[in-house]
């Protein structure tokens, strides 16, 4: 059995161009499964073990008493039914794949801003009383990532060369490994200009710590925590009372693109979705612009009418 995982991991690496984080997921959620079961043959795993482990990883708890979460636990399935679907193009007897079903998984309860709120958040960084060249900074961060629907480790691993700012476009490498084009509004493009025109260093990099760079030591790029931790001061600087994190900005994008027209389809390959159910978490925020079409629009004859 160790063999045939190994086999099916570097199958994941090689053919599949699985990133080296996603193989190690799989690596660590097979090894549970056999060394729970104790499975040494791929004959061993049957519907009813599948059904014991489902029973056992529903069970499993933490220091808190809190139970692993419904996607948690279908990652583990997830892991297991692949590695089934692999030995049975590898010809090997075992439970066929498509005995294993997932978890239902409660809907996702997702948050984003819009009008006022926003308004206040892209504005915060002009503000306060930092260094100009961190106002322009975290201003052409806020701008971007609302603009662009980038991941926060996407935004913080660019480099200068990537963006060209006389186009309203540029390439992005994302999950997966995977290339998708993101577009530069006028205003995004405006304060990175401002920023990388106040530059002094020679870094690469698109977004720098300014704060920390002394004499010639030309400073570091931003990490997505450091990110992560300007989105939470100037949501709170601007009096904004719910959790916001540079995915609450992607959300923002995403939502924003779908109440003014856009399809679901567009806002998957804007937002590097491999899969439209993964964006199909947004489609509930439009229920209240459904609702206006169809006061708008149903029955207006009978109205008229009446």
């Amino acid at each position: 059995m160790d063999k045939l995982i190994r086999q099916f991991l570097e199958y994941l690496e090689v053919e599949k161009g699985r990133s080296i984080k996603t193989v190690e997921n799989y690596d660590y959620y097979l090894n549970r499964f056999c060394n729970w079961g104790k499975v040494s043959n791929p004959a061993q795993i049957t519907a009813e073990l599948i059904r014991s482990y489902r029973l056992w990883l529903n069970r499993q708890t933490d220091n808190y008493g809190r139970g692993l979460k419904k996607s948690t636990q279908n990652y583990h399935l997830i892991a297991i039914r692949s590695l089934l679907k692999y030995l049975s193009k590898q010809d090997v007897k075992s439970l066929a794949p498509e005995k294993i079903e997932l978890a239902k998984i409660p809907e996702r309860q997702i948050d984003f801003l819009e009008g006022n709120d926003l308004e206040r958040l892209l504005e915060a960084p002009l503000k306060t009383e930092e260094k100009k060249i961190i106002q322009l900074r975290d201003k052409a961060i806020l701008e971007m990532l609302f603009s662009t629907g980038l991941r926060v480790s996407e935004l913080a691993n660019l480099k200068i060369e990537n963006v060209n700012l006389d186009k309203d476009e540029f390439t992005v490498r994302g999950k997966g490994d995977k290339l998708r084009v993101v577009f530069l509004s006028n205003q995004t493009k405006h304060w990175l200009r401002q920023y990388l025109t106040g530059r002094k260093d020679l870094s690469p990099y698109l977004l720098v710590r300014h704060d920390k760079a002394k004499g010639k030591t030309e400073p570091k790029n931003l990490t997505p925590r450091s990110v992560q931790r300007l989105i939470k001061k100037y949501s709170r600087d601007a009096g904004i009372t719910k959790h916001v994190t540079p995915h609450t900005m992607r959300h923002s994008f995403a939502t924003d693109l779908l109440t003014n027209g856009a399809d679901i389809r567009s806002v998957q390959t804007m937002l590097g979705h491999s899969s439209i159910t993964t964006t199909q978490i947004y489609t509930h925020i439009t229920n209240n612009q459904l609702r206006e079409v169809y006061k708008t629009f149903h029955q207006r004859k009978r109205r008229k009418d009446s």
